[in-house]
């Protein structure tokens, strides 16, 4: 690996981590700099989903005071997002690369929309709050259990998957809904870490300097983050996702 291939994989990681830390979709900048740089498609999945892993621990310590008192609900919905990361992680391992080839410009493009979409979604959650309910009901953990197996299959946005979910279904404030979201894209994406380090065969070198970079950026993603007008940072992700779309078509 060249030094710049490095610099470019550790500057992707720390925008990827602070990114994560706001709203999510920090795949959507990880994953298309792997591929540019050669790397296999399956292969670049499991070395990104390794390497955040830091950075959402980062994430979460981040916003360890809105996540006091809410064990309740990070053991509740954390073994939802358990199991459904380990589901996600057996199909990626299990199915054919074709399969992923075919799939992922797919996923993709749903992050990309969910971006787009993010304020409406937000606005629309919040329309909803007074009709949510604190541990947000029957259907929650089972929609928690789907974007666990979304973000162990592929990760990008699951974030926003998980935020537009538990923004609808709970009754607090969005800081708090965000820590929560963060605590459980941690759990999913140490689960899947844990689940490809056994099972898989990840590109430790990208592996390593993407974990270096989340965490930098994780823990400081608050404040980078919003220095951004919202529009600017959507724009800059949408954009990275759609050339990783373009790039996936073309190759394959």
């Amino acid at each position: 690996m060249e030094l710049w291939e490095a610099l470019a994989i550790l500057a992707a990681g720390m925008g990827a981590g602070a990114i994560n830390a706001v709203v999510g979709s920090g795949t959507l900048f990880t994953f298309p700099v792997l591929l540019a740089l050669g790397y296999p498609p399956v292969t670049a999945t499991i070395s990104n989903s390794i390497g955040l892993a830091p950075g959402s621990l980062s994430s979460a310590i981040g916003y360890r005071r809105e996540l006091r008192g809410q064990r309740r609900r990070v053991l509740r919905f954390g073994a939802m997002s358990l199991l459904g990361a380990v589901t996600g992680g057996a199909l990626l391992i299990n199915l054919p690369a074709g399969v992923f080839e075919r799939v992922v410009p797919v996923l993709i493009g749903f992050a990309c929309v969910l971006i787009i979409a993010q304020p409406r979604i937000a606005a629309w959650a919040r329309s909803r709050r007074a009709a949510a309910r604190p541990d947000g009901g029957p259907l929650l953990p089972v929609g928690v259990y789907s974007a666990g197996v979304y973000a162990g299959y592929f990760a990008a946005a699951q974030g926003i998957v998980l935020l537009s979910m538990l923004g609808t279904a709970l009754d607090d404030s969005i800081q708090r809904i965000n820590a929560l979201k963060n605590a459980l894209a941690f759990i999913v994406n140490a689960t899947a870490a844990v689940f490809y380090i056994v099972f898989a065969d990840p590109a430790w070198a990208a592996v390593g300097l993407i974990a270096g970079g989340s965490v930098i950026g994780g823990y400081a993603g608050a404040s980078l983050g919003r220095r951004l007008r919202p529009g600017v940072l959507r724009a800059v992700v949408v954009a990275v996702g759609l050339a990783a779309v373009v790039q996936l078509v073309v190759q394959f």
